[in-house]
């Protein structure tokens, strides 16, 4: 597959090749991320989540719009579940970023449709690798579902910075604790609309994360505030992404991370292609129906049924 990555229209041609379903385009696909990953690993991977009414699109066209006015290569990727039921297409609305959506220095792709989670976590990987190979050297991948998708953006990016609104509760607006153990950075946005009660939140959750133990030893996340609407706090909110990116490249944590990442990605690819494969596997399906009856109505224990399904597969001994 012959792709110019150097163009918008080449990139979003490679993209759809990583979500085909095909096999043969799965192949090409292979082939073309094996060519490129020389040119991957040298963007700042930025994962952003928000609880519902943030302002997380405003935020995210503001503060894309201002790094690429810096001289930044901007790439904006989704991961959201919930677009097999909706398709997707809102996300590549150009009225959820109407700035970052026509600047040639940016690109937004919606997030594949029709997938789980799980398998709209692993094109987002690969897309952001292109995006790399592209030239963008920041990514964004924003967190658009609920549920696990903050866990899982977390894990393929350097940094995960997690938006708030300025009206802090005792229950923190029903944020999941996972959500606050895995941020980098917790930023109030909409601070223009009440700034003594964005001042009062970001008190409220820098007491939050007090009591818990951060993710690296070499960087305690901080609690800013910030307005997408008009752009400020913006730049501090670079500025500390910067700050931590020199933080963990000096204690080797930003290097152990990626790596860690990777290994995880590979172990989880290779679950998926297992369980695709027995699925598949005809023997397997001659037995699938009749197990799964005999587990719900209580006539078969859930370990037998899975060790003659795993025989039947081929797997000896469970």
């Amino acid at each position: 597959m012959e792709v110019d990555l150097s163009t918008r229209r080449g990139l979003a041609r490679a993209i759809t090749r990583v979500e085909s379903r095909r096999t043969d385009h799965q192949a090409e696909a292979r082939k073309l991320l094996s060519s490129v990953m020389s040119e991957t690993g040298k963007s700042q991977r930025i994962g952003i989540t928000g609880v519902p009414g943030v302002g997380k699109s405003t935020f995210i066209d503001a503060f894309g719009t201002m790094l690429t006015e810096m001289g930044h290569k901007v790439a904006v990727l989704a991961v959201d579940p919930t677009s097999q039921r909706s398709g997707g297409s809102i996300l590549g609305d150009k009225t959820r970023m109407a700035r970052l959506s026509v600047d040639e220095k940016a690109f937004v792709r919606p997030s594949p449709a029709g997938e789980t989670l799980g398998g709209v976590a692993r094109k987002t990987r690969e897309s952001l690798l292109l995006c790399e190979a592209a030239g963008y050297d920041v990514i964004l991948v924003e967190t658009v579902g609920v549920g696990q998708s903050e866990t899982v953006v977390a894990n393929m990016v350097d940094f995960f910075l997690v938006l708030m609104l300025p009206n802090a509760g005792d229950d923190l607006q029903g944020i999941k604790k996972g959500v606050l153990e895995v941020a980098d950075l917790i930023a109030v946005n909409k601070a223009d609309i009440d700034e003594k009660a964005a001042k009062r939140a970001q008190r409220h959750y820098q007491n939050a994360l007090h009591i818990l133990e951060p993710v690296d030893p070499s960087w305690s996340p901080p609690v800013l505030t910030c307005a997408g609407a008009t752009g400020d706090g913006l730049k501090e909110l670079w500025d500390t992404i910067e700050l931590h990116k020199k933080k963990t490249e000096e204690s080797g944590s930003r290097d152990k991370r990626r790596a860690d990442q990777q290994l995880t990605w590979m172990n989880e690819l290779i679950q998926d292609g297992l369980m695709a494969a027995f699925r598949s596997h005809p023997d397997v399906v001659a037995k699938l129906a009749a197990m799964k009856h005999g587990v719900e109505t209580g006539a078969i224990p859930a370990s037998a049924a899975a060790e003659q399904l795993l025989e039947a597969f081929g797997v000896e001994g469970f």
